[in-house]
This record gives structure tokens, C-alpha cells and sequence, in this order.
């Protein structure tokens, strides 16, 4: 184990050695093993928007095999996946690889904004996998169902040593489609994520779009005109970054756009991207490509 990873794992004084082990295989798995940066392919677009959307474009993807060697292949930290996935290449890939459990999904013709208990912490020691992932939507009408849903299912994980990832995307309620982005609901997304005790935290970029009234004047003290210290922000609310938070790729993008997420996310002292179409998207030598330059720039590289 590194110094870097070390340190990380420090800061997580109640978890216990297996939880610790599962964190620790994903942060020094593949080409950034041991910098305390993470890559994470995540793929559970096929449940949030439907097969067609996800990989008609790049016809491979149909197979999860395909994403399972572009993460082994690439040198990603982690796979992400929902139950049917990852039961598709368990016997092949799973020993190389440290997968995410996501136990909980949507799709997109619900009217409601919330998911369902698709896996289990059974499933995932069946599995072996490292972590459990959740999506969880502050701001819905249903946020507080589903803080009880990752509170029990959370319990279980750590109790079986493994370790739990949030997804925390503010949604619905009384929130504008610019403030699911703001500065302020983010930061709050995150810290929400860190209070229900997740060891990783998954979040958008946020704007600088402050959302709140009640926020604005605490807000209006700070520069939050460029994207680096915006991401510091989002660290600071995770207990000042004492739980890992990765960012998410978002909607499909151009290069540049990607590449410039990752530097801001270096800069900003976030640990890293959980990053899925803008990559499986594009033919395998393009998004080994781009992941590999992804790579390049959390290593200080470029």
C-alpha cells in the first residue's frame, strides 16, 4: 500500500479492516493504483435510458463483455454495473477486476422520481464485489424512503466488509433544472452522501449557479468562476475530504470538454472520474484513447 492511499484510508476511523481491504483494492487497481486518483467505468445506462440509447452507437456495447475488457484493457480502477451485467462476466473477468454492485435502478419512461432494489448485498458477496453503489435523488419526494433504503442496505455491506458508493444527484421537489447543477445543491448533494455514510461519493460538476435563496449571501463571499475551485468546494463538503468523491463524466461530450473535466477535477483536489458513455460510446481504440490521456492528466502527466 502507498503513502497516498494510506492516508485515505486513515481518514476512515470507524470502518472496519474488510471494508478497508475493498477500498483499498479499488484504489490501487490498475494504472492509477496507489495515487489516490480513480477511474470508474459505470455502466447502467441500459436500465436509465434503454439499450438503444446507450449502444446503438457503438454496437459492441451490447455485450458486457465488451465493457468488462475495456476496463481490464484501459486500467481502470473499477467496473460499476447493475446485477445482470456483472453476473454476465463474473466467471471471466471478475478476479481482475474490483467491481461496484449498483443495487438500485431506474428507467426512463417512471414518472416518479426514484429506483428500484435491483441487486443485493448477497449478490455482491456472491459476486465478490468490492463496493455496493446507489443512486440516491435529494430533493424528491422520495428522498426519505430511500435514505432508509441505503441506511439498512449500507449496514449490511459493511457488516459483510464491503465498502458502499453513493450516487447523490438532487432532483425534483422544488428544484430547477439549474439548480440539479448548482454549486450549493451539490455541495449538499455530497455532504447529504457523507453523512449516510458512504466511503465513496459520486457527483455531478456543478455550475456556479447558486440555487437557494437562504445560500446566496453565504455564497456571494467566495470566486466561484472557475470549474477547479468549484470541485474544491465539493471536496470541502464531503467532510473536507475525508470521504473520496469522483465525478461524473455526464452527458455525451466532446474530447476537449472530457479532458478539461479531468485537469479541473486534478486541480480541484476531487479524486477522480466515474466516467461511462463518453467513453463506451465511441469505437474501443477512441475511448482506450481517451482513457489512456484521462490517465496521462491525473498522473500530472499533461
Amino acid at each position: 500500500m502507498t503513502p497516498a492511499v494510506k492516508t485515505i484510508l486513515d481518514k476512515f476511523e470507524s470502518t472496519s479492516p474488510a471494508v478497508k481491504a475493498n477500498l483499498a483494492r479499488i484504489l490501487m487497481q490498475g494504472r492509477l493504483g496507489g495515487t489516490g486518483k480513480l477511474l470508474i467505468l459505470p455502466v447502467d445506462q441500459g436500465f436509465e435510458h434503454g439499450p438503444a440509447r446507450s449502444f446503438a452507437i457503438n454496437p459492441a456495447g451490447y455485450d458486457p463483455h465488451y465493457h468488462w475488457q475495456l476496463a481490464i484493457d484501459a486500467g481502470l480502477s473499477a467496473f460499476a454495473a447493475p446485477l445482470g451485467m456483472i453476473e454476465a462476466g463474473a466467471d471471466t473477468f471478475g478476479a481482475q477486476m474490483p467491481t461496484i454492485l449498483k443495487v438500485n435502478s431506474s428507467n426512463s419512461w417512471a414518472t416518479s422520481i426514484d429506483q428500484a432494489i435491483t441487486g443485493s448485498v448477497a449478490d455482491a458477496v456472491r459476486l465478490g464485489c468490492a463496493a455496493i453503489g446507489f443512486t440516491l435523488y435529494p430533493g424528491s419526494d422520495k428522498i426519505f424512503d430511500m435514505m432508509e433504503e441505503i441506511r439498512a442496505l449500507s449496514e449490511e455491506a459493511k457488516a459483510a466488509g464491503i465498502a458502499t458508493v453513493i450516487w447523490s444527484y438532487p432532483r425534483g421537489g422544488d428544484l430547477t433544472k439549474d439548480g440539479e447543477l448548482a454549486l450549493d445543491v451539490g455541495a449538499y448533494a455530497a455532504h447529504m452522501a457523507a453523512l449516510l455514510g458512504a466511503h465513496i461519493i459520486k457527483t455531478k460538476l456543478p455550475t456556479d449557479h447558486i440555487e437557494q435563496k437562504e445560500a446566496k449571501p453565504i455564497y456571494a463571499k467566495g470566486d466561484w468562476s472557475t470549474q477547479s475551485k468549484r470541485v474544491a468546494h465539493m471536496v470541502q463538503a464531503s467532510f473536507a475530504g475525508r470521504r473520496i468523491n469522483v465525478f461524473s463524466g455526464g452527458a455525451s461530450k466532446g474530447e476537449d470538454s472530457v479532458f478539461q473535466d479531468a485537469r479541473d477535477i486534478r486541480d480541484g483536489g476531487g479524486h477522480g472520474s466515474i466516467i461511462g458513455r463518453n467513453t463506451f460510446q465511441r469505437p474501443r481504440d477512441e475511448a482506450l484513447a481517451m482513457l489512456d490521456r484521462i490517465i496521462r492528466i491525473y498522473l500530472g502527466e499533461e
